[in-house]
């Protein structure tokens, strides 16, 4: 696993600081990363808490259909009616 990648929890507000330390971007994935090559123990305060590795061949973990990230938001009122773009359902 010489091309593996360490993923990091980086907020937005701390990105140059982690990108100085030498981490990279993973554009597929949306997700900072550690290269192989470099000590982790810089990156400590990103490290999640699953201590995710994955090998650059391996593709980027998708989210779940049902996770509401990206999918359909369901209601829990049951006398709710999507709107399907056709016809208003108030009418």
């Amino acid at each position: 696993m010489a091309d593996a990648k360490t993923y990091l929890n980086v907020p937005y507000a701390e990105k140059d600081a982690a990108k100085a330390l030498g981490a990279r971007w993973d554009a597929a994935g949306k997700k900072w990363y550690v290269p192989a090559n470099k000590d982790m123990a810089l990156f400590a305060k990103w490290q999640t808490e699953s201590g995710l590795t994955q090998s650059s061949s391996d593709e980027p973990r998708k989210p779940k259909a049902d996770s509401g990230v990206g999918g359909t938001t369901r209601s829990s009122d049951k006398n709710f009616v999507a709107y399907d773009g056709d016809a208003p359902p108030w009418d």
